[in-house]
């Protein structure tokens, strides 16, 4: 009796070929497939070059999720954001995906949309995809960090950007928030401003926080008293920052500058001080923080810090990279710190004065600062 003929897999769309449809083709085992497919040393010549040649007839992808859970590691990064909106955070992950795919990784992207419990959420799935390691982003409404223990127990590599988790052992990327608010409220007072009120942001979150501390160190200065009643708190929407601007030009001696800790909430004051009548800069000077795209086509421009987007996702990688080459050994915990640019524009200063380059533009684009 002649022996069978083997069966061809079948292929479709909807049922790509396995590695088993592979080795029942060739009537060797999986195991000499897998390893044929990653040049293992145990493959002699020939059985490699069926193996490959099959492989590409049939457009053979490999299940690297599942060759990562085999192995307990992946060339997979994980990243928690709290949005993917607006230009900031969509540049950040850009950074990082250009330093990854030239370091040989991929990324998972997931979105917490300012939920904790999705943040949680997000870890689970990234620690269960079995990634290399986590860049995080901390959503607006975390609080208690105890989830991320659960990284740190697993020895993955994790590395906070931006909004972060603060103190000596953790390892993270972040703009000078401080510096910003500061050349930002330096830059207000340059222009004959001398009653600021400051739209601010959540003061659990480093950013909002010192971004604030940079506002009182500049009016502190110039020899001004901070006026708690000039600092508006809020969520940073734009309807937030119109609500802030209508509570300020309410008092008996409204503020002629504003320095607001995101650009949405400048926009909003912004919009408010022209309802009302008044005219940006000249009656009321107005500063944002981001360099949002919108800051450019404004009437006017809006006066806003660059944070170097790119740049900090860029840094991000890097950092992690480190650890996970450490694999283990001692590291000592670093954060990176971003200078930040004041890009002046007509919301702040007349049109001779204002440009699109930044007032401050130092050679460092960044400095490391060891944990102490």
């Amino acid at each position: 009796m002649a022996p069978r003929k083997k069966q061809a897999p079948e292929v479709n769309n909807t049922s790509p070929v396995s590695m088993a449809d592979l080795a029942r083709e060739l009537g060797v085992s999986m195991t000499t497939i897998s390893r044929a497919l990653s040049d293992h040393h145990s493959i002699g010549p020939a059985m490699k070059q069926k193996v490959l040649k099959l492989a590409k007839k049939y457009n053979y992808q490999p299940n690297r999720l599942a060759s990562a859970l085999r192995k307990g590691k992946s060339q997979l990064l994980g990243i928690v954001v709290p949005y993917i909106e607006g230009r900031f955070f969509p540049s950040v992950v850009h950074g990082i995906e250009t330093a990854a795919s030239k370091a040989g990784y991929n990324v998972i992207i997931c979105q917490s949309n300012e939920d904790v419990a999705q943040e949680r959420r997000n870890l689970d799935i990234l620690l269960s995809a079995q990634v290399a390691g986590i860049l995080v982003s901390l959503s607006r409404t975390t609080h208690d960090f105890r989830h991320f223990e659960k990284v740190r127990s697993r020895g993955l590599p994790l590395v906070f950007f931006d909004r972060i988790v603060e103190g000596d052992n953790v390892n993270a990327v972040v703009l000078d928030d401080q510096e910003g608010g500061y050349v930002s409220t330096r830059h207000l007072l340059q222009q004959g401003c001398r009653r600021i009120a400051h739209l601010a942001g959540p003061q659990h979150l480093n950013i909002y926080k010192n971004r604030r501390q940079g506002y009182l160190d500049a009016l502190r200065e110039a020899g001004l008293p901070a006026d708690e009643s000039l600092i508006i708190y809020s969520d940073m929407a734009q309807e937030q920052g119109a609500e802030g601007m209508r509570q300020l030009l309410a008092t008996a001696n409204p503020p002629d500058g504003v320095f607001a800790a995101g650009d949405y909430s400048a926009l909003g004051a912004m919009q408010e001080a022209a309802r009302q009548g008044l005219r940006v800069p000249e009656d009321v000077a107005i500063s944002g923080f981001s360099n949002e795209t919108f800051t450019v086509i404004t009437q006017p421009p809006i006066t806003t810090i660059d944070q170097r987007c790119e740049e900090m996702g860029q840094a991000a990688v890097r950092l992690l990279l480190e650890l996970i080459e450490a694999d283990g050994r001692p590291f000592a915990p670093r954060q990176v710190a971003l200078r930040p640019e004041l890009l002046v524009r007509n919301s702040t200063a007349r049109a001779e004065e204002a440009s699109v380059g930044a007032v401050r533009n130092p050679a460092a684009k960044y400095v490391g600062v060891a944990a102490h």
